[in-house]
């Protein structure tokens, strides 16, 4: 494994150099370098969806066929597995038929995990003010409660009064600020695990 780390390292940079330089300056005997290296990427980025998919798919698998306390809720992520996976393999992900299913099965799970995401929030700034009885922990649980009540909609309708719908209206643009703000911390961040990978800090494929 000593013996093939500083290869793997060399070849991780010399890849990490060429499709950077590819980028950067959109030369001829570079650009098609890039193109082929990202292609090699995204066929690898396939495969290990595809084993982690199938990991999933046996976890469950083995959940249900357990001897003792059996999860039966695996049941249904089985038989949703299945029929979608055989539809994509044959219509393809892009198919119109296949797009429904798709988002019938998709918009559910974001739905869930978003009001799990929302009764975490609300859990989080009880116990942050029960705690810590400080302004911040308090601000923390008034923003909460607010943007849940926005959330909500409740005071959208037409009996409102007019501030509060202004107001509200006003306080759905943060949210969109927020969200920038994090894009902008994801890009950050992956600039300096790109940079750090062909610096040779972080080796993450010699594991």
């Amino acid at each position: 494994m000593a013996m093939r780390s500083p290869i793997a390292t060399a070849v991780a940079i010399g890849v990490g150099v060429i499709v950077l330089l590819g980028y950067l300056f959109p030369l001829p005997f570079l650009d098609p370098l890039r193109i082929l290296f990202l292609d090699w990427a995204i066929i690898l980025a396939a495969v290990a969806g595809l084993v982690a998919i199938l990991n999933l798919f046996k976890v469950h698998w083995q959940k249900l066929s357990a001897p003792r306390n059996r999860d039966y809720y695996s049941l249904f992520f089985i038989l949703g597995f299945i029929p979608t996976l055989v539809l994509g393999l044959l219509l393809g992900p892009g198919d119109a038929r296949i797009q429904p299913l798709i988002t019938a099965i998709q918009l559910p799970i974001e739905a869930s995990l978003l009001g799990l995401l929302t009764i975490t929030f609300a859990i989080s700034a009880v116990r942050l003010m029960a705690t810590r009885r400080s302004w911040i922990s308090g601000l923390f649980l008034a923003s909460t409660i607010i943007f849940l009540l926005a959330g909500s909609g409740i005071f959208l309708s037409d009996t409102a009064p007019s501030l509060i719908r202004e107001t509200l209206g006003a306080l759905n643009l943060l949210p969109g600020a927020g969200a920038r703000g994090i894009l902008l911390g994801i890009a950050l961040g992956s600039l300096l695990t790109g940079l750090r990978v062909l610096l040779g800090i972080d080796r993450p494929y010699s594991e």
